[in-house]
């Protein structure tokens, strides 16, 4: 398939921005949908729209099918092990908090530890920090060096008999660095510490395959992989799961209920109270069969390239610089340049139709590493081209003009 089919995939780049074809390369925040993705929630509420689990008529069984049919779809498409291995959340965000308040409120006590790296999203620092204080427990920060690459070198050194979990970013959503997940994995294992992978980075841009990685959860949002907003997936372990307290108490995640005592339902079930995003869920599913049938081969040599031919154009750029230059890296640059605020230059390339992302990007610590406010921050997606990386370089030339630098 090439490029032109794809793009014309998705209605949205058809828009003029201030009078230029729009060169969206903000993929990191989120990404934009295919019509396969806009048929899939039209196609939900004209056709079977209905409460699941609990009718027993034509439209509610239909849109029962409908939803744990996209659990499936979601099941293959990371490689879980089981369908209830699944749950529906609506973002990133949220399966990070379900996790830090459930496995938190069952496994962490006073003075345990729980282990991040430097280069989290707020996501996975807050919630953490939550639990810490709730708890009086510590988090412990495995550092990285100024190339954007953690310490794994002497990452055992971070661990102890208190760690009770590892809660990692797969790929960093500032510096595009890529963890080598398989070794530390498997050495937080060898210390029989649970890992959590946030995955909101990954799970677009690489096949992602969780039992191979052996994560004992993964995370990832549906608006940042081609599908809509307000749905995401936690994956867990099955035995991790079972042993978890409910997250939100509510209809559908209950068994029995009394005065004095409920009784909750099996996994996936029991974490996933009141009615959900039925729609979102099944247009996710669609998002990942349109992925899959793209094929990753194709998926991760593009933007590979693109990647290579942006960090070329962007180096060229007098006064440009680029932060972090970890050597495995995927689709996401950001960068500085001398005498102009990034938000300044989010602003002028913008007149030029280019979308680009500017500011800390949920990354503060980050940013403090570095010794800088912020950053302008490009990310690319399946969609995108060299000409538009061109556009880009054009729109940069344009600001140090009005800068006159």
């Amino acid at each position: 398939m090439n490029i032109d089919t794809i793009r014309s995939h998705f209605p949205i780049l058809k828009k003029l921005i201030h009078k230029h074809p729009l060169v969206y390369l903000d993929n990191a925040a989120t990404t934009q949908k295919p019509q396969c993705v806009l048929d899939a929630l039209e196609d939900y509420y004209c056709e079977i729209n209905a409460n699941i689990h609990r009718g027993v008529y034509y439209l509610s069984e239909k849109s029962t099918q409908a939803f744990e049919k996209a659990r499936c779809i979601v099941q293959r498409f990371i490689n879980a092990q089981h369908p209830q291995e699944c749950i529906f959340v609506k973002s990133t965000t949220e399966a990070i908090n379900l996790v830090a308040r459930s496995f938190g409120d069952q496994f962490i006590k006073e003075n345990d530890e729980i282990l991040i790296s430097a280069m989290e999203h707020h996501s996975n620092i807050v919630p953490w920090q939550m639990i810490c204080q709730n708890k009086g427990a510590h988090l412990k920060i495995i550092p990285m060096n100024t190339k954007g690459e953690l310490s794994i070198d002497t990452l055992s050194q971070y661990f102890s008999k208190k760690t009770k979990l590892l809660a990692i970013t797969h790929v960093s959503n500032v510096l595009g660095t890529l963890n080598p997940l398989r070794d530390i994995i498997k050495e937080a294992h060898a210390h029989n510490i649970p890992v959590l992978v946030d995955g909101a980075q990954s799970a677009p841009h690489l096949k992602v395959d969780v039992q191979d990685l052996d994560c004992d959860f993964f995370t990832f949002s549906g608006h940042k992989i081609y599908g809509p907003t307000g749905i995401g997936i936690l994956y867990g372990k099955a035995h991790w799961l079972k042993a978890m307290p409910p997250y939100q108490g509510g209809g559908e995640m209950i068994l029995q209920v009394t005065f004095e005592k409920t009784t909750y339902k099996e996994i996936p079930f029991k974490f996933e109270a009141g009615t959900p995003a039925i729609a979102e869920a099944i247009a996710l599913s669609s998002a990942l069969e349109y992925l899959n049938a793209l094929g990753w081969d194709y998926i991760t040599t593009h933007e590979r390239d693109l990647l290579d031919y942006a960090i070329d154009a962007l180096s060229l750029v007098p006064g440009l610089k680029i932060i972090g230059t970890p050597q495995e890296r995927i689709g996401v640059i950001s960068f500085t340049m001398d005498g102009i605020h990034p938000h300044d230059i989010g602003t002028i390339v913008d007149q030029f139709g280019v979308a680009i992302r500017t500011g800390h990007h949920c990354a503060m610590p980050i940013m403090d590493f570095f010794s800088i406010p912020a950053t302008a921050r490009v990310s690319f997606g399946i969609y995108n081209t060299h000409e538009e990386i061109d556009c880009l370089i054009k729109a940069l030339q344009e600001a140090k003009l009005l800068f006159k630098l």
